[in-house]
């Protein structure tokens, strides 16, 4: 099993953002130290869900203060940018971090970056695949052309260039299709529980084609919140304490482009739905809750949201307490000593 953090730079209320993201820095750098074998960063932008408008500058900041731990955005978001821009800033980073990055892509939302970035709801509506595969091409080619709907260049070349793999963050159908036919893997969010995880595994199997590794060692990761405590009580009445402070505002910065309405949701009952369904508890109860999911989705890749407490020094004490207390369980194959699951 590997297991990440994943930071997406909590703007808890009264947080300077900017000391925000130096503390996200190190949290990376904690999390090398308490035996993590990731850090992925989540880009956001005009809001305080996320302080981090740039996962790609923070993870080369990173690159310079760890030696071993992999790196990743999740996601890097795709409609938004130029993908030919986007390959040439993560093929740098692929160098100078020794090849630890990994490349996350998704979808993203029709939000109003589309309309402060220039690229329009129409780039959103039906512009992915298209911006996918100029991506993919520069990836394995080191040459991308635009010939398409949204994008018309002449070829160039890349330099410098890297034949990186990306994870696609998938959460419909199409999207699932689409990183199938591909052959890439899938990131999945928090929002989903096992039996919903295991279904878009199955479904990615199924429209996965030849030699497309299917469901078994496809290289998907899950996203759960990881949060553990001396106990598991303690451990959900603390982030049921915290996290709606930060939720009921954060969330409220996703502001629709088009006016569109926006999906409310009850913060107080996704709070409770995170502590459910996720390594939220004891230690032996985070062990426990991820071996679970590793064996009915078949996933051995999770990333492991740490900041819902929102107290910096609560926060790195989580990462540590998780590296020294919970990676040993999963290694071992949790508190009953039963085989860790794999997918081949």
């Amino acid at each position: 099993m590997r297991v990440g953090v994943f930071l997406v730079a909590a703007g808890f209320p009264g947080r300077d953002p900017g000391l925000v993201l130096r503390d996200t820095l190190e949290l990376i750098v904690a999390a090398e130290e308490a035996g993590f074998d990731d850090a992925w960063v989540a880009e956001h932008h005009f809001m305080s869900y996320g302080v981090c408008p740039s996962p790609l500058t923070l993870l080369a900041a990173a690159a310079g203060r760890t030696r071993r731990l992999g790196l990743g955005t999740a996601v890097s978001v795709l409609s938004t940018q130029h993908p030919v821009a986007l390959a040439e800033q993560a093929a740098m980073l692929h160098h100078l971090s020794g090849g630890r990055f990994t490349l996350g892509v998704g979808r993203g939302g029709p939000w109003v970056d589309l309309e402060v970035f220039g690229t329009g709801i129409e780039r959103f509506d039906r512009g992915f695949a298209e911006t996918l595969d100029l991506l993919l091409a520069a990836f394995a080619t080191g040459r991308a052309t635009g010939r398409g709907e949204f994008f018309r260049f002449r070829e160039v070349e890349l330099v410098p260039r890297a034949p990186l793999r990306p994870v696609v963050a998938c959460t419909s159908s199409p999207t699932i299709a689409l990183a199938a036919a591909r052959g890439l893997p899938m990131l999945l969010g928090m929002h989903i529980d096992d039996a919903a995880k295991a279904a878009l595994v199955t479904e990615y199997a199924a429209l996965s084609g030849p030699g497309g590794g299917g469901a078994a060692g496809a290289g998907h990761v899950a996203a759960a919140v990881g949060h553990v405590a001396d106990s598991t009580a303690a451990a959900v009445k603390e982030l049921k304490a915290a996290m709606p402070a930060w939720l009921e505002p954060g969330l409220a910065g996703y502001v629709p482009v088009d006016g569109r309405p926006r999906a409310p949701r009850d913060v107080a009952a996704y709070v409770d739905f995170l502590t459910r369904v996720h390594p939220v508890g004891s230690p032996e109860h985070c062990a426990e809750t991820l071996l679970r999911t590793a064996r009915e989705t078949g996933i051995d890749r999770f990333i492991l949201l740490v900041e819902g407490a929102g107290e910096p020094r609560r926060v790195l004490e989580n990462v540590r307490r998780l590296g020294a207390e919970v990676l040993p369980l999963l290694r071992r194959g949790g508190a009953t000593g039963a085989p860790t699951p794999t997918t081949g």
